[in-house]
Protein backbone atom coordinates (compact mmCIF):
# COMPACT_ATOMS: atom_id res chain seq x y z
CA UNK A 1 0.00 0.00 0.00
CA UNK A 2 2.70 3.22 0.65
CA UNK A 3 6.04 2.68 -0.49
CA UNK A 4 9.31 4.79 0.35
CA UNK A 5 10.59 6.47 -2.85
CA UNK A 6 13.52 8.42 -4.11
CA UNK A 7 11.85 10.95 -6.47
CA UNK A 8 13.12 10.32 -9.74
CA UNK A 9 14.54 13.91 -11.43
CA UNK A 10 14.27 15.22 -14.24
CA UNK A 11 17.23 14.31 -16.05
CA UNK A 12 16.38 10.54 -15.06
CA UNK A 13 13.09 10.78 -16.69
CA UNK A 14 14.05 12.45 -19.52
CA UNK A 15 16.45 9.51 -20.08
CA UNK A 16 12.81 6.82 -19.62
CA UNK A 17 11.03 8.73 -21.89
CA UNK A 18 14.02 9.14 -24.86
CA UNK A 19 14.20 4.93 -24.58
CA UNK A 20 10.40 4.82 -24.77
CA UNK A 21 10.22 4.27 -28.54
CA UNK A 22 12.84 2.24 -28.41
CA UNK A 23 11.34 -0.43 -25.46
CA UNK A 24 8.23 -0.28 -27.62
CA UNK A 25 10.28 -1.85 -31.15
CA UNK A 26 12.38 -3.84 -28.47
CA UNK A 27 9.07 -5.79 -27.92
CA UNK A 28 8.86 -4.39 -24.64
CA UNK A 29 4.65 -5.03 -24.16
CA UNK A 30 3.73 -2.75 -20.98
CA UNK A 31 5.99 0.68 -20.93
CA UNK A 32 5.99 2.84 -18.14
CA UNK A 33 5.15 6.36 -18.59
CA UNK A 34 5.78 7.39 -14.62
CA UNK A 35 9.10 6.42 -13.09
CA UNK A 36 10.13 5.73 -9.53
CA UNK A 37 12.84 4.28 -7.10
CA UNK A 38 11.17 2.25 -4.17
CA UNK A 39 13.57 2.42 -1.13
CA UNK A 40 11.30 -0.09 1.42
CA UNK A 41 7.52 -1.06 1.04
CA UNK A 42 5.08 -1.19 3.66
CA UNK A 43 2.70 -4.02 3.03
CA UNK A 44 0.79 -6.17 5.91
CA UNK A 45 1.13 -5.44 9.49
CA UNK A 46 -1.21 -2.72 10.11
CA UNK A 47 -0.22 -0.25 7.34
CA UNK A 48 -3.35 1.31 5.74
CA UNK A 49 -4.45 4.61 5.22
CA UNK A 50 -5.80 5.27 8.48
CA UNK A 51 -1.89 4.81 9.83
CA UNK A 52 -0.01 7.39 7.23
CA UNK A 53 0.84 9.33 10.83
CA UNK A 54 1.76 6.60 12.24
CA UNK A 55 4.28 5.69 9.36
CA UNK A 56 5.72 9.28 8.61
CA UNK A 57 6.57 9.04 12.62
CA UNK A 58 8.46 6.13 12.63
CA UNK A 59 9.94 7.18 9.54
CA UNK A 60 11.25 10.26 10.70
CA UNK A 61 12.65 8.63 13.96
CA UNK A 62 14.37 5.92 11.65
CA UNK A 63 15.70 8.45 9.03
CA UNK A 64 16.93 11.40 11.81
CA UNK A 65 19.96 11.79 10.72
CA UNK A 66 20.36 9.98 7.75
CA UNK A 67 22.03 11.91 5.10
CA UNK A 68 21.83 13.39 1.35
CA UNK A 69 23.69 10.80 -0.68
CA UNK A 70 24.09 9.90 -4.41
CA UNK A 71 22.69 7.99 -7.11
CA UNK A 72 23.82 7.08 -10.43
CA UNK A 73 21.76 5.55 -13.50
CA UNK A 74 24.43 3.57 -15.58
CA UNK A 75 22.65 0.84 -17.68
CA UNK A 76 19.26 -0.83 -18.72
CA UNK A 77 18.86 -4.64 -17.45
CA UNK A 78 16.29 -7.16 -16.85
CA UNK A 79 14.98 -9.36 -14.31
CA UNK A 80 13.75 -12.45 -16.36
CA UNK A 81 11.42 -13.84 -13.63
CA UNK A 82 10.30 -10.96 -11.24
CA UNK A 83 8.90 -12.08 -7.80
CA UNK A 84 5.88 -9.97 -8.73
CA UNK A 85 4.66 -9.57 -11.70
CA UNK A 86 4.58 -10.67 -15.73
CA UNK A 87 8.08 -10.62 -16.46
CA UNK A 88 10.68 -9.68 -18.02
CA UNK A 89 10.58 -6.36 -16.20
CA UNK A 90 13.53 -3.98 -18.22
CA UNK A 91 15.03 -1.61 -15.79
CA UNK A 92 18.01 1.17 -15.51
CA UNK A 93 20.19 0.06 -12.70
CA UNK A 94 20.41 2.34 -10.34
CA UNK A 95 24.31 2.27 -8.00
CA UNK A 96 23.89 3.71 -4.80
CA UNK A 97 25.86 2.76 -1.78
CA UNK A 98 24.03 4.85 0.27
CA UNK A 99 20.45 3.76 -0.70
CA UNK A 100 21.45 0.43 -0.05
CA UNK A 101 22.64 1.56 2.85
CA UNK A 102 19.28 3.55 3.64
CA UNK A 103 17.32 0.29 2.72
CA UNK A 104 19.32 -2.25 5.03
CA UNK A 105 18.86 0.53 7.79
CA UNK A 106 14.75 0.44 6.87
CA UNK A 107 14.90 -3.38 6.87
CA UNK A 108 15.80 -3.41 10.00
CA UNK A 109 13.29 -1.13 11.58
CA UNK A 110 10.32 -2.47 9.80
CA UNK A 111 11.46 -5.57 8.36
CA UNK A 112 11.80 -6.89 4.43
CA UNK A 113 9.04 -7.90 1.92
CA UNK A 114 10.34 -11.52 1.25
CA UNK A 115 11.67 -11.80 -2.74
CA UNK A 116 11.87 -7.85 -3.03
CA UNK A 117 14.15 -6.58 -0.16
CA UNK A 118 17.01 -6.88 2.09
CA UNK A 119 19.52 -8.92 0.27
CA UNK A 120 17.01 -9.46 -2.77
CA UNK A 121 17.04 -5.59 -3.00
CA UNK A 122 17.95 -3.87 -6.56
CA UNK A 123 17.93 -0.22 -6.67
CA UNK A 124 16.15 0.10 -10.14
CA UNK A 125 14.00 2.18 -12.13
CA UNK A 126 11.24 -0.18 -13.83
CA UNK A 127 10.97 1.28 -17.73
CA UNK A 128 8.28 -1.48 -18.45
CA UNK A 129 7.52 -5.06 -18.05
CA UNK A 130 5.97 -8.15 -20.37
CA UNK A 131 6.91 -9.17 -23.90
CA UNK A 132 9.67 -11.40 -25.50
CA UNK A 133 13.13 -9.33 -26.45
CA UNK A 134 16.73 -10.55 -26.87
CA UNK A 135 19.83 -9.63 -25.65
CA UNK A 136 21.02 -7.21 -28.76
CA UNK A 137 17.92 -5.40 -27.62
CA UNK A 138 19.27 -4.72 -24.12
CA UNK A 139 22.56 -4.11 -25.63
CA UNK A 140 20.83 -1.29 -27.52
CA UNK A 141 19.00 0.41 -25.39
CA UNK A 142 21.97 0.54 -22.46
CA UNK A 143 24.18 1.98 -25.24
CA UNK A 144 21.61 4.82 -25.57
CA UNK A 145 22.07 5.48 -21.56
CA UNK A 146 24.54 8.39 -20.61
CA UNK A 147 25.27 7.47 -16.83
CA UNK A 148 23.23 10.17 -14.82
CA UNK A 149 24.62 11.11 -11.07
CA UNK A 150 22.06 12.90 -8.81
CA UNK A 151 22.03 13.73 -4.69
CA UNK A 152 18.93 12.20 -3.10
CA UNK A 153 17.87 15.13 -1.00
CA UNK A 154 14.03 13.87 -0.05
CA UNK A 155 12.11 11.22 0.06
CA UNK A 156 8.51 10.72 -0.89
CA UNK A 157 5.82 8.12 0.76
CA UNK A 158 4.03 7.33 -1.85
CA UNK A 159 0.20 5.39 -1.45
CA UNK A 160 -0.27 3.25 -4.01
CA UNK A 161 -3.91 2.77 -3.72
CA UNK A 162 -4.26 6.40 -4.77
CA UNK A 163 -1.25 6.77 -6.76
CA UNK A 164 0.00 9.62 -5.14
CA UNK A 165 2.61 11.16 -3.10
CA UNK A 166 1.29 11.35 0.62
CA UNK A 167 4.11 13.02 2.19
CA UNK A 168 7.86 14.37 2.19
CA UNK A 169 11.08 13.74 4.28
CA UNK A 170 13.94 15.48 3.28
CA UNK A 171 17.77 14.52 4.05
CA UNK A 172 20.25 16.86 5.67
CA UNK A 173 22.81 17.76 3.11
Amino acid sequence: MFSLNVPVPGTVARVASDLHPLLVSAGVDRVRDRHSLVVKRFEGDGWDENSLSRLRERLRTVLRGEPAFEARIVEVDTFEHPPRGPGPVVYLAVESPGLVALHGRLVDAFGPIAGLEGDDYTPHVTLGRGGTFDADALATLSDRVDPVTWTVSELAVYDSRHRETVSRLSLPA
